[in-house]
Order: C-alpha cells, then sequence, then structure tokens
C-alpha cells in the first residue's frame, strides 16, 4: 500500500491525496481546485497527475472549491465511480460546483473580449455549468459516526471536524493481505471555540494520519476582540471617511461568521446604522442551507436561537443576487459594508468591487482570512502597491485591513487538541498536508516533541510506500 499526494502538498490549496492498494483500487480524498497561485494556478489545475479512469473510489471530507473544486473537470475526464460525503456537504456542493462552473465561464467571458481585441489566443474554463451537474449522480450520502462499508475491503468512517457544515474527518480501515490498516485525513480542522459550529470529534487511533496545517504555527486571538475590531472598522470607514467596506469572505464558513458577528452587534446595540450588503448569489444559497442544518450548531447558538429565530440577520441588511444590482453598487457613492466572495479575492464579484474601490483612499478593503501569498487578497494584504485585476493595473490608495484570527481553520492549539486523542507510538506515519512548507516545518517539531515518529511533509506527486 502507499499514498501518493497530488495537492495541496507545501502549499494550501488543491487537496487531492490517493491511497494505493496493492491489488490495484486507488481511494482519492477529496478533489480539491488550487487557487491563488498566480500563473501556476491555471497549469496545476488543467493536469490531475494522475488518471482519473483508474481510480476506484473518491471521498470527500468538506465543500470548500479547494477540496471539491476539480470534481466536474474528474468526471469529465471519465471517472464514473461514487463520490461519498456527508449529507450537509452534499447540499453545499451542488451550489458550490454550479457557482464556480458559472464564474469560471463568466471570467473566461470577461478576459476573452480584451483576447480578441488583441489578436490573442481565447481561453476556455476548465469545466462548464453542464460539467458540474454531471457530478451530482455520482454522489452517495454517509452519515456521522457511522462506520459504513465501502467494499469488503474498505470501510468509511465520518467524524465531525467542526470547519465549516458536513466537514469531516475521513477515517478508514483498510484490510489487504491479512491486515487491517487504519488510515485518517484530517480534511481541515475546525476551532474548539469556533462561534457557530460544533467543536471536532475525537477518531479512532489511526496508523497512519494525513493532515492539515495551514495554521500550524499560530495561535488565534479571542472572539470577542474581533466583534470590536470589526465595529471599529465599519465605524471609522464609514461613519468617518464616507467610504466603502469591501470585504472578501468566502461563501461557506466567513460570510456567516460575519453576519453572525454583526447580528450579535445588534443584539448588543452597538451595530452602526449603515446599509450591509451580501453580494453573493452563492453566499445567499449557502446561509439558507446552513439555516437547514441546525443540528450542526454548538449549543451556544441552538440556545440563541430559543430567543432570535434567524442569527444571521439584523437591521440594514441587504441580499444582492441579481448582477445589475451588483454593478449599481459599484457606482454607488453611499457609505456602506459590501461582503462579497471569494474569500481570496480572485474569482467573483468582489474583484469587481475591489476594482472599483481600489483607488480611492475614503475606502477600505478588510482581509478577514487566509489568503494564498500571490492571491489578490494576499498582495493586498502584504501591502502591495500596485495589483492587477482582470489584466490592468491599479494603485492601491484605499485601506487595506486584516482581521487574521477570523478563520474556520483550527491554530496549533486546535490541531493537537484534535490529535490528542492518538496515541503517538501507534501512529507509524504522520504526513503534514494543506500549508506551506516552512509552518509545516514549524508544526513538524511540535508533532516530534509529542512523540510522533515519523512525521513527513510530502512534495506534489509524490509516493510514499507505508510498508
Amino acid at each position: 500500500m502507499k499514498i501518493s499526494f497530488h495537492g495541496a502538498a507545501r502549499t494550501v490549496t488543491g487537496s487531492k491525496h490517493i491511497i494505493h492498494l496493492n491489488n490495484g483500487k486507488k481511494i482519492l480524498l477529496d478533489c480539491g481546485m488550487f487557487q491563488g497561485l498566480g500563473k501556476e494556478t491555471l497549469g496545476l489545475n488543467k493536469d490531475f497527475g494522475f488518471e482519473p479512469t483508474e481510480l476506484s473510489y473518491v471521498i470527500i471530507s468538506h465543500a470548500h472549491i479547494d477540496h471539491i473544486g476539480l470534481l466536474p473537470r474528474l468526471v469529465a475526464a471519465g471517472y464514473s465511480g461514487p463520490i461519498f460525503c456527508t449529507e450537509p456537504t452534499e447540499d453545499l456542493a451542488k451550489i458550490m460546483l454550479a457557482d464556480s462552473a458559472k464564474i469560471q465561464e463568466s471570467d473566461v467571458e470577461h478576459i476573452n473580449k480584451q483576447r480578441r481585441r488583441e489578436g490573442r489566443d481565447l481561453v476556455e474554463p476548465l469545466y462548464t455549468v453542464e460539467d458540474a451537474y454531471n457530478v451530482f449522480p455520482l454522489i452517495k450520502l454517509v452519515a456521522y459516526n457511522k462506520p459504513f462499508p465501502i467494499d469488503e475491503e474498505i470501510e468509511l468512517l465520518y467524524t465531525d471536524t467542526g470547519h465549516i457544515l458536513g466537514s469531516a474527518a475521513i477515517n478508514l480501515k483498510i484490510k489487504e493481505e491479512g491486515r487491517t490498516r487504519r488510515i485518517t485525513f484530517s480534511g481541515d480542522i475546525g476551532r474548539y471555540r469556533d462561534v457557530i459550529l460544533r467543536s471536532p470529534d475525537t477518531f479512532p487511533q489511526a496508523d497512519v494520519i494525513i493532515m492539515e496545517s495551514t495554521y500550524g504555527d499560530k495561535l488565534h486571538e479571542d472572539a470577542k476582540p474581533i466583534i470590536d475590531e470589526l465595529v471599529r472598522y465599519i465605524e471609522h470607514t464609514c461613519l468617518q471617511k464616507k467610504g466603502k467596506l469591501i470585504i472578501p469572505a468566502f461563501s461557506v464558513g466567513r460570510t456567516q461568521e460575519l453576519l453572525y458577528a454583526l447580528n450579535r452587534l445588534e443584539l448588543e446595540n452597538r451595530l452602526p446604522p449603515v446599509k450591509y450588503y451580501v453580494d453573493s448569489p452563492l453566499s445567499i444559497k449557502a446561509t439558507r442551507i446552513i439555516k437547514e442544518h441546525d443540528e450542526c450548531f454548538n449549543p451556544a447558538v441552538q440556545k440563541l436561537l430559543k430567543h432570535d429565530e434567524d442569527v444571521f440577520d439584523f437591521k440594514g441588511l441587504q441580499l444582492v443576487e441579481s448582477v445589475e444590482e451588483s454593478i449599481a453598487l459599484n457606482a454607488s457613492n453611499e457609505p456602506c459594508v459590501i461582503i462579497s466572495a471569494s474569500g481570496m479575492a480572485e474569482a467573483g464579484r468582489v474583484k469587481h468591487h475591489i476594482a472599483h474601490g481600489i483607488e480611492h483612499g475614503k475606502n477600505t478593503i478588510l482581509i478577514v482570512g487566509y489568503c494564498e501569498p500571490q492571491s489578490l487578497g494576499g498582495r493586498l494584504s502584504a501591502g502591495a502597491p500596485e495589483v492587477s485585476i482582470f489584466g490592468k493595473r491599479y494603485m492601491v490608495k484605499a485601506e487595506v485591513g486584516v482581521i487574521k484570527s477570523m478563520s474556520a481553520h483550527g491554530d496549533y492549539g486546535d490541531m493537537s487538541q484534535w490529535l490528542s486523542c492518538q496515541e503517538p507510538r501507534e501512529v507509524e506515519k504522520l504526513f503534514l498536508v494543506h500549508g506551506e512548507y516552512d509552518v509545516q516545518q514549524h508544526f513538524k517539531s511540535r508533532l516530534i516533541a509529542k512523540g510522533f515518529r515519523d512525521v513527513q511533509i510530502p512534495e506534489q506527486h509524490q509516493e510514499i510506500g507505508l510498508g
């Protein structure tokens, strides 16, 4: 048996890992899209590094695009087997993949207009809306905490990781040549003090662990100062400077955390009296789905729901769905808060809002989570004086703010707590994925100090035998 790593290997996005059985079966863990890696991104997303038709099964950890975003391309390339996930993940994946395809088609159309004028070759999207819809019939649902036999040799157990709605660690028991090997893939690990979701579950003892490491060298701040920082940015930008506060936010997770924080400010009579726009059809759909799965909320939110029937709503909130309404926001000089996807500002309507607001000092662009360094959000948070958006250069005259600790990813304390249910001496190998290499090296040192003997940081497309 061996494992090969085809994404999120010494980088944060593009999660794809294959377990190779000696009998020829191949299990793909996640099928994520690379994001925010500059000119390399398209090439990485075009080439899987493996043959899709040779896969036996696909198992998904959660519905973020960097974990599911290439499923349509995989199916279009010939994969026709089952795709396993939790029920909330299915609900989110259906809207996420369709939206991803629509954004690609829209962005490609925008880019090709300029390429036609310049007489250059036209580009194509990675996949179409039709390709996205072809994924859905292959989805098979698996409940949390109930062992599910995939076949006579492979058993799957999902345990909640508290990262986003439906997120789960993938725990496998694989029988091979008289031995049962226990392999766990963390997916993404959430926070034990998440403001909305339940804390991560414990998981069975594993022989091999594939583990994310995004914040392997950081500790997050407490939630209360985050709300205080948020209201400070709103007051400074909208009330004092009379500008727009533009917040790139992932449609699933981050947008709902922002809405929940603004709802709390209203309950505390601290919400500034301005208009608040969620300009993302996907975010609006995702919020509706999340409301339908309140069984995943933590006890504090469950308690609040007894007094506040909608913890994601508040005075002044307006939901923007049509393109015309979105364009009108760009033309308006009214002070307001605009929450729009994507979180790294790499795609979607938020790029247009940033393009229209970036050269005006009265505006603020607020980054509220992890961004790949080469992404638009990453370059802005690093202090770039000039950026390119849709092929045009813009001077950065707007303020750029960062709230680093508003993240659905656990810090190294959360990740260490997730691992605390394991006996380190029984873990034969621990692979760190989904992180920047220097961060992974820091976290590797922590894990070795905790007694994990063989901690490895695989490279892209590397194959490693399990013995």
